[in-house]
């Protein structure tokens, strides 16, 4: 059962990716088509999970919805990674006013919940899909800076980054090639998380109307044109919720996975160094004490 939450992750993930790549292939109707004859009607042979408030075909617009989930969720994360693990590293290789500085401007961004901060810059904005993205990225820099900044806080002193300073490499060099590699699983993980906290923070966004507009399908704002016919059509509001729940459940666990098996993976495994000279660097070095001694 160990390996039972990574393979269901992924199995999720999977299916999420080829149905937003294949969307026009498998939803079974264009998901803008109205149909006011068929309004409401219950999951059937014609329509597998029913028909909306507008007669259109809900299956479809939850295969053309995860086209807007995988989007928001990828460039979010891929954006405050980037920016996130350059400012943190930055400021806790470099220290002094630098990481002061740094610390206390994501202390003020902490300071604020992220979707209260999120839903104030899209109301400021103007509602739609890139400024939701723009909202989730101001938010979700903070996590992965502080993450990196400890990282290397802890790696800047180790052995081989001491003897790569020695042997005159620049503080890029070392910082990129010698100090990011031994410190990007905790950002691996944290990126999977913030997947799942994109996705939901977008569904919310667009159930209040500040993402997405219509006819774009969203499970967001699914949920909310399905809200008040939940008595009498369920189905409305069911599909989207169990669709969400099934997105984020598959990433977390493939977090939850991927964190485990880094974990075990580098228990016992000696930092990496960047190159041969500085391999030699150091067991010259060890040599030398071990010859003093």
């Amino acid at each position: 059962m160990s390996g039972f939450p990574i393979r269901f992750g992924g199995a999720v993930c999977l299916v999420l990716v080829l149905t937003a790549l294949f969307a026009p292939v498998l939803a079974p109707a264009d998901p803008t088509a109205i149909d006011l004859a068929a309004r409401l009607a219950p999951p059937g042979s014609g329509h597998l999970l029913g028909n909306d408030a507008l007669g259109r075909d809900i299956l479809s617009r939850i295969i053309y919805g995860s086209r807007v989930s995988l989007e928001v969720g990828v460039i979010t994360v891929a954006v405050s990674l980037v920016l996130g693990t350059a400012i943190g590293s930055v400021a806790g290789y470099r220290g002094g006013w630098a990481d002061e500085v740094t610390m206390r401007v994501a202390d003020v961004f902490l300071a604020f919940p992220g979707i209260l901060l999120a839903i104030a810059l899209t109301a400021v904005l103007g509602p739609s899909l890139t400024n939701v993205i723009l909202a989730l990225c101001v938010m979700g820099w903070v996590g992965y800076a502080r993450i990196a900044r400890g990282q290397v806080l802890l790696a800047r002193e180790l052995s081989y980054v001491e003897a790569a300073r020695s042997l005159g490499c620049s503080p890029a060099r070392v910082l990129v090639r010698h100090v990011l590699p031994n410190v990007s699983a905790p950002l691996l993980v944290e990126a999977t998380f913030g997947m799942a906290t994109a996705i939901v923070a977008e569904a919310g966004l667009s159930f209040l109307g500040l993402g997405t507009q219509p006819p774009t399908p969203s499970w967001g704002a699914m949920l909310a044109e399905g809200r008040q016919f939940i008595l009498q059509a369920p189905h409305l509001t069911l599909w989207p919720g169990v669709a969400i729940l099934l997105t984020v459940l598959g990433i977390n666990l493939l977090g939850d996975g991927v964190r485990d098996r880094l974990d075990a993976g580098t228990a016992n495994l000696p930092p990496k160094a960047g190159s041969r000279k500085i391999r030699k660097s150091i067991e010259k070095v060890a040599q030398s004490r071990v010859g003093s001694a």
